[in-house]
């Protein structure tokens, strides 16, 4: 895709079974708008079954600093923006925030793991895209932070479910209602982040990540994902189910193939 505005600043590579997904607006910290999120969701649309990982950058020193502050006018006239979204039939308010979901809800779509490279700031819509994806690799610079709360507005891009799933109810809590900076030492701390590492190493402790998960059989690796997702939800008796039906998947490929 070509980095404009048309586009939503979303530009995408494909090296084999990984794909790349950058927000390429460095100028503004790539400052999201509904055209980001309309790319994004194309981006999640167009996957074929052949790509296994999906790698989502920020361009330049920042992941995202959230909206585009253009977004945060109460002029009904401004395209995408709060005023607008505020002034829209109930009904049509939340289908269009349904539609910007969806620019994130597929960083967890079955058949992929999706990695953030997360540097310098990554601010409510950027946290919550952050937060979007499987697995996040920070740089020792980096600062997460959900503040729509004391912006009069809630995290609506996914970012309630992801947060507690990774960090649990109390601590999500506080993270949302006093929208504090979460550091990337802290992040760590808390499961936010599977490795933080200094600026320059970030390209490489991502490639490293991506070869580890690539590196077993496709098969038996979409399979696990799927277990360990299921398993933040399902109570052990149907988890137990689901692990027996999966393993016996597995066994019938592998004798088969034998």
């Amino acid at each position: 895709m070509t980095p404009d505005d048309d586009a939503g600043w979303v530009r995408t590579a494909r090296d084999g079974a990984v794909l790349t997904v950058t927000l390429d607006r460095p100028d503004q910290l790539n400052a999201q708008t509904p055209a980001t999120w309309t790319a994004l969701a194309a981006v999640g649309e167009s996957l074929d079954d052949a790509v296994r990982v999906v790698v989502l950058r920020g361009a330049g020193r920042s992941f995202s600093a959230g909206l585009d502050r253009s977004l945060f006018s109460p002029d009904p006239g401004t395209a995408g923006g709060l005023g607008e979204l505020a002034r829209l039939p109930t009904e049509e308010t939340q289908e269009r925030i349904r539609r910007y979901q969806s620019g994130f809800r597929w960083l967890r779509a079955p058949g992929i793991v999706s990695v953030a490279a997360v540097q310098g700031h990554a601010i409510g819509a950027g946290a919550q895209l952050a937060l979007a994806c499987d697995l996040r690799v920070l740089t020792e610079d980096a600062v997460l932070r959900l503040p729509e709360a004391t912006l009069g507005l809630v995290p609506d891009l996914t970012g309630t479910s992801t947060l507690v799933e990774l960090v649990g109810y109390s601590r999500a809590l506080e993270m949302c209602l006093t929208g504090r900076g979460v550091g990337a030492a802290e992040a760590h701390a808390v499961g936010l982040a599977n490795a933080v590492v200094p600026a320059d190493r970030l390209d490489a402790a991502v490639t490293e990540l991506v070869t580890a998960i690539t590196a077993a059989p496709v098969g038996a690796s979409r399979e696990t994902a799927a277990l360990v997702r299921s398993a933040v939800r399902n109570d052990p008796a149907t988890q137990d189910a689901a692990e027996r039906a999966a393993q016996t998947r597995r066994l019938a490929e592998l004798v088969g193939g034998a």
